[in-house]
């Protein structure tokens, strides 16, 4: 999907929706999102952090970690 599709299936998906906290939400995340500058929240995490998160995507990247989809909701259900 193009940068053009994405905006325009964007604007349907807000255009669709008639919850006005859930628009609020949106809203606040994408502004907050635009505005920052990138790599600023990796800069505020601690070196403790910023190696687990590291470690972390190391360990996704090999299949003998991950699990399905239908198996993460599987897990979560209660939260869903």
């Amino acid at each position: 999907m193009d940068t053009i599709e994405l905006k325009k299936s964007f604007h349907l998906l807000i255009d669709s929706i008639d919850n006005e906290n859930l628009l609020i939400n949106f809203y606040d995340i994408i502004k907050k999102r635009s505005s920052a500058k990138e790599g600023q929240l990796w800069e505020k995490l601690t070196i403790k952090d910023k190696k687990e998160l590291l470690l972390a995507l190391e360990e996704s990247e090999d299949p003998e970690n991950l699990i399905s989809h239908e198996e993460m909701k599987k897990r979560h259900q209660k939260w869903l």
